[in-house]
């Protein structure tokens, strides 16, 4: 499948990239290049083959839930450097 330039500069906006004209022909070729590998990978007869869930080996050992011991929120908030009300008061993350 052959991608050109209006279709990549189409694409850019979309996930407001900004490039110049030299590298969406490099863009442009790349992804070219990927499609034509997709396809190729569409060729495969996949139909016996089960679908993969996770790419590791190993199994989640499962417990079952129980309610345990839990502090009210006096007893949790006591020792907070910041509080309000009834919640913990922490920096802004952006």
């Amino acid at each position: 499948m052959n991608i050109d330039k209006q279709t990549i500069k189409k694409i850019a906006h979309l996930a407001r990239l900004e490039f110049d004209e030299s590298s969406a022909e490099k863009m442009s070729q790349d992804m070219s290049q990927i499609l034509d590998w997709v396809e190729k990978l569409n060729e495969l007869d996949t139909e016996q083959i089960e679908p993969l869930t996770t790419m590791s080996s190993e199994i989640n050992d499962m417990r079952e839930d129980v309610v345990g011991h839990h502090l009210a929120h006096e007893e949790a908030l006591k020792n907070a450097p910041k509080r309000d009300a009834q919640y913990f008061r922490v920096p802004k993350v952006l």
